[in-house]
Formats: structure tokens, sequence, C-alpha cells
């Protein structure tokens, strides 16, 4: 089985891109902090995972995700090789599968898709028509 979940920010905003077949993706970079030790909480270090989202999901990270912006994905982990200068290389990357909206729209800034002048209703919340929704 193939699996991987991460929890992280996204590094840069995401970018949407058009395969050759006119397939709609989504590339975007998440850093995932690494637990350490109190001893070592001043060193902080973090990994950095490629992700691409295809489809509608990657349609609704491209439109609703924004630097900074926390998120939850699951995916499956895949390997590329290409050939520079007579060296083969490999690189790993997530192809995302499902992800998840995290901490509050203030963290690291609201993607300027989502709709910042709706009012807001009792319990801070908005009325969405279903047609909006990104999924």
């Amino acid at each position: 089985m193939n699996k991987i979940i991460i929890h992280g920010r996204l590094v840069r905003d995401p970018e949407m891109k058009t395969g050759g077949s006119g397939v709609e993706y989504c590339r975007f970079t998440v850093a995932v902090d690494r637990k350490l030790s109190k001893e070592k909480m001043k060193d902080k270090q973090a990994d950095f995972f490629d992700c691409t989202a295809f489809g509608k999901t990657g349609a609704a990270i491209g439109a609703y995700m924004s630097k900074g912006r926390e998120i939850l994905i699951e995916g499956r982990m895949e390997s590329n090789t290409s050939e520079k200068e007579g060296q083969k290389r490999t690189y790993w990357g997530i192809n995302v599968e499902t992800f998840d909206f995290c901490g509050s729209k203030g963290d690291g800034g609201a993607s300027s898709a989502a709709p910042a002048e709706a009012p807001a209703e009792a319990g801070g919340f908005t009325a969405v028509e279903l047609d909006d929704l990104p999924f």
C-alpha cells in the first residue's frame, strides 16, 4: 500500500496548469515541521514536499489556498526520473487524492479567490450557495 498523510503550510501560492491532454492540475509545495526534542526546538527544521493535485481537487486548492495557509493532504508518493547532462535523477512527490483546510482563514493570509466582503451571520458563519462550493 502506498499512502502518505502530511500536515503543513504552503510555501508559495499554488500554480494551476493544463497538461498536454487538456487535464488541469495544480502544483504546490508544503512545508512540514519536524518534531524535535525540547533541546533541539531552537533549531527548528522542516521537510518540503512537492505536491500535484488533478481535476476538481486541484482546482479547489488553486482557488482557495494561498502561501502560508495550513493544509492536510492525503495521497500517494510517486517517483519520477529525468536525465540532465547525462545524469539520471529521481524526484519524489505526492499525488494528492484528498485534502482538508486547516487553521483559521487569518492564518497565513487569505486567498484572493475567496469572497472577502461576505457579511458574517450568527456564529461567524457566512451563507454559501451550493453552486459556489469548490467540490
